[in-house]
């Protein structure tokens, strides 16, 4: 058993995380077994979740700056004029392109440990309609209605007020993208 974890280990070390060893032996090698047959499992695990959120990392990235190339290369070539309303959008398609590189630089701070809290006392229910006023007129011209239902009591919590605003306008700017 020994000799298969070692072969496996090597397998794990080449980036082959489906390795498995087969439990036999002295109950204290059935127990390493299981905790290595532990490891790979959460490294392969691990390892799919990074890959499918680099696939949606590019895709994400490439929604905005295709738009942004097509729109200026329009306007080199005369097919579109360049108008205010054209620049708006595009840099509207600058501000979702800068979002996503700060939400980049977040989860890479997060997943090194790096990330700091900085935690205080905050009104949600205030922190949640500065967010949504900040997306009213782009939800208005979608036909979108946002609006917050906070309790009349709702106490101060102990959060990290950037970081909850954050999540907030990733899920607002999320869904009005998919919605309007």
């Amino acid at each position: 058993p020994i000799e298969e974890m070692m072969d496996a280990a090597d397998h794990v070390a080449q980036g082959d995380y489906a390795a498995r060893v087969t439990e036999r032996g002295p109950r204290d090698v059935r127990h390493l077994v299981r905790a290595f047959n532990s490891m790979s499992e959460r490294l392969q695990l691990n390892d799919e979740q990074r890959r499918r959120l680099l696939a949606d990392i590019s895709h994400e990235l490439r929604t905005p700056l295709t738009v942004l190339q097509g729109n200026l290369e329009g306007m080199l070539d005369g097919i579109y004029q360049p108008e205010a309303a054209r620049f708006e959008s595009l840099v509207e398609e600058t501000r979702v392109m800068s979002r996503l590189i700060d939400d980049l630089r977040t989860l890479a701070d997060a997943d090194s440990g790096t990330l700091k809290l900085q935690r205080e006392p905050a009104d949600l229910g205030v922190l949640a309609n500065e967010v949504i006023a900040a997306f009213r007129g782009q939800a208005q011209s979608g036909g979108v209605s946002l609006g917050v239902e906070v309790a009349p009591d709702l106490p101060l919590i102990e959060i990290d007020p950037a970081r909850i605003r954050q999540v907030l306008t990733n899920l607002i700017a999320n869904a009005l993208r998919y919605t309007a």
